[in-house]
């Protein structure tokens, strides 16, 4: 009893603030809908004010803030995410590989037209759920995260909610498992491992990943392993969990071209080619049980969509797309999207190849900056899609992904109205924030000793 009284004398006001946190968690995952924007953002700055001064307070007390994070995800357990739909094809797609049917083959629409499965559990309300956008369109989720989706529907029970519980059990694993080797990692660096909070505690990241239940949790679970094997020199086991990774969500495919200075500086030709063949063949295997001719047509065209028909919260996209309408009169994203690709292609291997890698640290900075430049460039950046940016700025001393992860807050207000329309001015304060931050800290002349750069 006494040494309860005195952890709580020692630790007042972190506990204070946890359980200001849990509060706040629990109204935003039980209590809350996306149309009502006053409340959301309310909630989400509090949470950022909240945890942060939890984090600048229980500096040094890692287990605490371990306990702190952990808890502040079982909240969400038995929550319906309430800021996104996804979860409604995640659970479909699982029934599909259950029942032996490819999901890339066909369209939700396809599936209940053709009565191709009859016997998923709830599927009319999964279909009605999931939205036109996904019902309209093949999957296009790779093979690693169809089995996350399989893995969720395992949880006992045949409802959606057991599903949801299933699912989210595995996010919250991985989150920790994120904790555990951006810690090692952050040691190697001799940096603060408190610094992996800035992860663990951000809101974005709790509520995105957790609450709503988006995969980058997993992927950014097989990154962070990835690049802990690599820096103790094991670029076997590296380059298979990179391909986990890319298995999971496609974007790590873009920081592909960094590995290659680090390569040629630390190893030699012979294991770069090693490397990437590793992760070729193991993607391509973990593919293969669902390849096929229609497969490749099918994924392709999904896939390519993103940059040539979906829009959502981007910045120097709408800035083009103005200047295109004025031109032509139209919308001319599919011109658009493909020479803002061929841009990303072009200074993402630029900063690959010209950049410094003298160690890990730096490997992980520029795919930092590589990354930004791909969502700066994107036609669609939802808030989730800032998840990998978050912890790889852990290893920086950038902190422009901070507030961005803040002030993403903004494209929700889109949900505001009944045609769910963005307000063009609130995105443009969005980005103004973010790049005044960005140019900021490019020009800040002890950011750039620092990082070496």
């Amino acid at each position: 009893m006494q040494i309860n009284t005195t952890f709580f004398k020692l630790n007042k006001i972190s506990i204070l603030l946890t359980f200001a946190c849990l509060l706040f968690y629990f109204s935003f995952a039980y209590n809350l809908a996306r149309t009502d924007y006053i409340k959301l953002i309310t909630l989400y700055v509090a949470l950022f004010i909240v945890s942060y001064k939890l984090i600048q307070i229980t500096s040094g007390k890692f287990k605490f803030l371990l306990v702190a994070a952990i808890l502040c995800r079982l909240v969400f357990l038995l929550a319906t995410p309430n800021l996104s739909q996804d979860f409604y094809r995640f659970i479909w797609d699982g029934y599909l590989n259950q029942l032996g049917i490819n999901p890339y083959l066909y369209s939700a629409t396809e599936i209940v037209n053709q009565n191709l499965a009859q016997q998923m559990s709830n599927q009319q309300q999964l279909y009605d759920g999931m939205g036109w956008l996904s019902q309209g369109n093949n999957s296009n989720y790779p093979p690693i995260n169809q089995l996350f989706f399989v893995l969720g529907n395992w949880f006992p029970g045949s409802s959606i909610l057991s599903s949801i519980i299933g699912m989210r059990i595995c996010i919250i694993l991985a989150d920790i498992g994120v904790i555990f080797y951006g810690r090692k990692l952050l040691r190697a660096f001799q940096l603060p491992e408190n610094s992996i909070f800035i992860y663990a505690l951000n809101p974005l990241i709790i509520i995105e990943l957790t609450g709503n239940l988006h995969f980058e949790s997993i992927m950014i679970f097989f990154i962070i392993f990835s690049l802990y094997l690599l820096h103790k020199g094991k670029w076997f086991w590296s380059a298979l969990c990179f391909a986990f990774a890319i298995s999971t969500k496609l974007i790590p495919v873009l920081l592909l071209p960094f590995f290659i200075k680090w390569f040629l500086k630390h190893h030699n030709l012979k294991s770069l080619i090693g490397f990437y063949a590793v992760i070729g063949i193991t993607v391509l295997l973990l593919f293969s049980p669902f390849i096929s001719s229609d497969f490749i047509t099918n994924y392709s065209k999904t896939t390519a969509l993103w940059f040539n028909n979906f829009e959502f919260n981007a910045s120097i996209y709408y800035i083009a797309r103005a200047i295109g309408y004025s031109i032509s009169g139209y919308n001319q994203i599919a011109i658009i999207g493909k020479c803002l690709a061929f841009l990303i292609f072009i200074i993402v291997w630029s900063l690959a190849l010209f950049r410094k890698v003298n160690n890990m640290q730096q490997l992980i900075v520029n795919m930092l900056l590589g990354l930004t430049v791909y969502f700066l460039l994107s036609t669609t950046v939802h808030p989730w899609y800032l998840a990998t940016l978050v912890l790889l700025s852990v290893f920086s001393n950038y902190k422009y992904v901070i507030v961005w992860s803040l002030v993403i807050v903004l494209s929700y207000l889109a949900y505001a109205n009944k045609d769910n329309t963005e307000n063009l001015w609130l995105i443009g304060i969005e980005y103004s924030i973010v790049f005044l931050f960005i140019i900021g800290e490019i020009f800040n002349l002890k950011t750039i000793k620092n990082i070496k750069i």
